[in-house]
This record gives C-alpha cells, structure tokens and sequence, in this order.
C-alpha cells in the first residue's frame, strides 16, 4: 500500500499555498545554479522582464549566450553566504542539498521568496506548470506533491487556449474598461451571464462559443446586453425656450422699431 501525502515528509496537506501572479519586470532575481533546470527557469523569468543573476561555477551553452548578449547577469564562481538578501526572489537549482539549504536559510532571514527545484523543504514557494496563450494565463501546481502531473495538466489546458480565447480576453478587457468608467466598477453578476451563455439566445452558446463560430459581434452584443450596456441614445436638442427673460419686451427701447 503506497503511503499517503499526510504520511510522507515532502507535502503538508494542511498547510494550503496561496497562488498570486508576480510582476517580476526590472526586479532583481538571483538564479543558484547553471544546468539546464537552471535555464527552464531563467526562460520564464525573462519572459517576465526580471532582471536576472546567474550564479554558478558552470553554465549551459544557452545560458552563457544570453549572458553575452546581455539578457543576463553570469557570474562563474559559487553562491557566497548571505547574498540572497540582495535580491527580490531567488531560485535555486544546483541538485547541492546542502547549497539549496544555505540559500533557503538565507533568503528566509532577508524576508526574501526562494523556490529550490525539486526540494520541496527548501523552498517558501512552488513554481506552477504555466499554460498561456496571450493574456490568459492558466497555472497548475499540486502543493510540490507532483511536478509531472501538473505538466500532464498544463498539456491539456493549453489546446483550449487557442486564438478564439485570446480574442474573448481582449473583448472582455475592453467591455470590463467601459464598464467601469460607466458605472464606477466593473462587478456585475452579468459577467457570468454572458459567458455561461445562461438565457443568452436560443442556441444557449457562452461567448466563447460564438466567437469560436466566427461571431464576433454576436458576443460583443450578448455580453454588452448582459452587463446592461446598451448603446446611450444621443443628447435631445434643447426644448424651445419659455423663460420670459429670453424673451423681447413689447416696447424694448433697446430693440430697434420694426418697419
């Protein structure tokens, strides 16, 4: 009988994680390590705009070439105590327990966020399997119980991340802007409406469905009816007016006489 997560040291079933979304762009990252786990990092992380040191005796073809055109930082030599703290996030993947834990402690004294690739006790955070297609991000991560079965999700989460997901997400970004400058927020129960395709039409197709159908304007409307964002009729012309003010006085001497 295998053990189960509650009986092994790798995984603390009650201690939930908390996912959140990085904006890593010009903030200092520190990378242990410079083998090819190494480089799967260092890839993400560009893709974020990090601002990437590479610390590592020895590094991979790939990762000494971004170093010479600049898209990092490459020091050849080992990870010096205490230097994490230098550093907004830090990412170890030396496979050096011993290294993996200095960093860890390290980074834990400094307050700083540090993943150790496949050692779950040194590490404050786990990396998601990532599915992305432009704006639509989609992680998967098991808590460090299984890496591979959040790529084996991940696998199947990116074929629905097609070019029809990536126009729903622009439609939405843009409805939800207008909605806001409208009405001061952009809650309303109609978002699920719409995208459920709940008592959309009688073909009772969500959004995706129709702009996957080649009708973009079909769910631009569903979605604009459901948030209750019909077109504003134009402004009435001004009534004629009744103010007797506006009006000439009979004998004005200020008015010239009719002839």
């Amino acid at each position: 009988m295998s053990p189960s997560l509650s009986q092994t040291n790798t995984v603390d079933p009650a201690a939930e994680t908390y996912p959140v979304n990085l904006r890593l762009r010009d903030r200092p990252v520190l990378v242990v390590g410079g083998g090819r786990i190494a480089a799967g990092k260092i890839e993400r992380l560009l893709t974020a705009g990090a601002r990437i040191t590479v610390v590592a005796p020895n590094a991979t073809p790939d990762i000494a070439r971004l170093a010479e055109v600049g898209r990092l930082a490459l020091e050849r030599r080992r990870y010096r105590a205490g230097e994490a703290a230098a550093y907004r996030l830090v990412i170890t993947a030396t496979g050096v327990a011993s290294v993996d834990a200095g960093v860890n402690a390290d980074a834990e004294a400094a307050g700083i966020w540090v993943n150790s690739a496949d050692d779950v006790a040194n590490c404050s955070f786990f990396l998601p399997a990532m599915a992305r297609s432009g704006p639509v991000t989609v992680a998967i991560g098991t808590d460090g119980a299984s890496p591979a079965l959040a790529s084996f999700l991940r696998r199947r989460y990116q074929a629905d991340l097609d070019d029809g997901m990536v126009e729903l997400a622009t439609l939405l970004a843009a409805t939800r802007a207008e909605l806001r400058a409208r009405t001061g927020t952009s809650e309303h129960p109609g978002w699920a409406v719409a995208l459920d395709g709940a008592g959309a039409a009688a073909d009772g197709a969500g959004l995706l469905g129709v702009i996957r159908g080649g009708r973009p304007a079909v769910a631009s409307s569903r979605l604009r009816s459901a948030l209750g964002l019909a077109d504003e009729p134009a402004e009435p012309p001004a009534p004629p007016s009744d103010r007797v003010a506006d009006l000439p006085l009979v004998g004005d001497p200020t008015r010239a006489p009719a002839r």
